[in-house]
């Protein structure tokens, strides 16, 4: 099963190309444009809480030995939530910054 979900990203865009879904048929699609600005809010929602949870909650107490002991589990932590953050800023702007790339 492993094997098959691995090669899915190799053999699923073969799939789609061989039936004719294209990369331009594919930017042409809007249908879900007018819930971006919900999609929008519940991906700010969940930043906040990550947030939240990483910056001013309450740590629980960790058993020694655990993940949450050691300290670079802090640290891939708020690396991957600042990461994340700065991709979903990106792409929530995207209408304002890209014409300056064509």
């Amino acid at each position: 099963m492993g094997a098959v979900l691995a090669s899915s990203c190799c053999l699923a865009p073969l799939v789609l190309l061989s039936l004719g879904v294209s990369g331009a048929w594919i930017g042409n699609l809007t249908a879900l444009e007018p819930f971006k600005p919900y999609f929008a809010a519940v991906t700010l929602v969940f930043i906040a809480l990550g947030f939240w949870h990483v910056y001013f909650r309450t740590a629980p107490e960790c058993v020694d030995g655990s993940y949450c002991a050691r300290p670079r589990s802090s640290i891939i932590t708020k690396s991957a939530l600042w990461i994340a953050t700065v991709l979903i800023a990106l792409a929530l702007t995207i209408d304002w910054w890209a014409p300056y790339f064509y």
